[in-house]
């Protein structure tokens, strides 16, 4: 069955407040003390240690250390799960190494199974039952809701927050959404963040620019930050009060800009897919995109020639084209639009823009010819055929889906497995939850066999 995941705000009494804070140090802790003991391990012995050498140390830690035998012991191994899925990144070449975590880093702890807590909730509102710490009112409604199966504990921006996942029945979910048979192709972009195309109706969607609207206030508030008295860790110097106001003031801008920016998604997402079931797009590596501008060698005969690198001259302007990138949200839409056509068991396809360059290609006589970033309006200088630049490009979207731009050498049929209909990308796999409960079986069916063929 599928899993989803709702949130909610949690509204704890100051006695329980201060427990959970008290617990997410605890947790806290125990992954530094995870971390410094692999660390150790392979410097001072040369030895590697696992995520069950972790695990099965548990119990004589807690008669150490008494506090943690308050908590619940999933809930530590869910911790521990934390400290072995990092070092997998990292050996895996997709992160860098494991550091130790301050108390203002550390988010909260994670339920893996249904034990130690308890929803009382059918999706709108309800209270959360966390053994060893009360009941804690939480406020929300869930789209849908199910069967509960693991809880997540998140402190952020002086909020607690319950990430819950639910195990939701497929024709439940298949009945939650509308949709239709229609095929639309859509380009995003900085100034008009969606341009779409279904063959017949055409339209654009101006960008929402949340970030760059909330600037100025968060301008003015960082040049009034500077004047207080700023935190260094390192000289052990404290934050005076009114930084922290201030900086208190930021945040709070910030995650309202976060907020906007996720509901202008889902309600943009959600209107796309009640009229059409079939969304193409071009695939974009945004990462890539947003990175800083390259560093590059000074020219032959300047004074820093040989001995330094300078950046690039636009480094300016490539930054505030990664802030309008970002604040678009193009990953999110992506996103988004996966995991609600995965909902209606709709397509979601992506071209390969390499090869196919539908932004400089006509979708008329496919002549193709490359523009810059201000030519807004495609000009065919072969057919003369006059569009919108974005639309243009949604209308090449949708010739390569229907398999008719072979002659440039790419096709629907022949496309690699990044730009599939299952919208599903090649990963590295890092060790997660579900392939440990895999461990565990075959390490017991392992054990099983061994306990049949010894001789009695």
């Amino acid at each position: 069955m599928p899993l989803r995941r709702a949130t909610y705000r949690l509204y704890p009494t100051q006695e329980v407040s201060k427990i959970l804070h008290y617990h997410r140090r605890l947790h806290k802790e125990l992954y530094n003390s995870a971390v410094c003991e692999r660390k150790v391990a392979y410097q001072k012995f040369g030895r590697s240690v696992s995520y069950f050498d972790q695990q099965n140390n548990l119990p004589a830690f807690k008669e150490v250390w008494t506090e943690y035998k308050n908590i619940n012991s999933q809930a530590l191994q869910a911790t521990i799960k934390r400290v072995d899925f990092a070092f997998c990144r990292f050996f895996k070449g997709l992160s860098k190494y494991p550091k130790f975590k301050s108390i203002r880093n550390y988010s909260g702890w994670s339920y893996p199974s249904f034990t130690g807590w308890k929803a009382h909730s059918t999706g709108d509102n309800g209270y959360l039952e966390l053994a060893k710490i009360g009941q804690v009112q939480m406020r929300g409604k869930a789209r849908l809701w199910g069967t509960p199966k693991a809880l997540g504990i998140i402190y952020r921006n002086g909020k607690w927050y319950a990430s819950i996942v639910l195990e939701i029945d497929k024709t439940l979910l298949k009945n939650s959404r509308q949709t239709s048979d229609g095929v639309v192709a859509i380009d995003l972009g900085c100034q008009d963040a969606i341009a779409w195309s279904n063959g017949t109706e055409d339209g654009l969607v101006a960008a929402p620019r949340f970030l760059r609207k909330a600037e100025q206030k968060i301008k003015k508030l960082s040049k009034l930050k500077r004047r207080k008295r700023s935190p260094n860790y390192k000289k052990k110097v404290k934050a005076s009060r009114r930084w922290k106001q201030v900086q208190k003031r930021i945040s709070k801008l910030y995650r309202k800009v976060a907020n906007q920016r996720q509901n202008w998604v889902h309600h943009q997402t959600t209107h796309l897919i009640s009229c059409n079931s079939v969304v193409v797009t071009e695939k974009l590596e945004v990462k890539k995109m947003s990175a800083k501008a390259k560093k590059r060698r000074a020219p032959v005969g300047s004074p820093d020639h040989g001995s330094a690198t300078r950046q690039g001259k636009r480094k300016k302007q490539k930054a505030g084209l990664n802030k309008s990138i970002l604040d678009v949200g193009m990953g999110m839409i992506r996103s988004s639009l996966n995991a609600k056509l995965d909902d209606v068991n709709g397509v979601f396809s992506e071209a390969p823009t390499r090869q196919l360059k539908p932004s400089q290609t006509c979708p008329k006589c496919r002549h193709q010819k490359k523009k810059t970033l201000d030519q807004r309006v495609h000009e065919c200088e072969s057919c003369g055929y006059i569009q919108q630049r974005d639309i243009a490009s949604c209308e090449v979207l949708l010739l390569w889906y229907s398999n008719n731009l072979s002659e440039l050498g790419t096709s629907f049929v022949d496309a690699d497995g990044s730009s599939s209909t299952s919208g599903t990308r090649s990963r590295k796999t890092a060790g997660s939850m579900k392939q440990l409960g895999q461990l565990k079986r075959q390490k017991s069916t392992l054990i099983g066999l061994d306990a049949e063929t010894s001789p009695s």
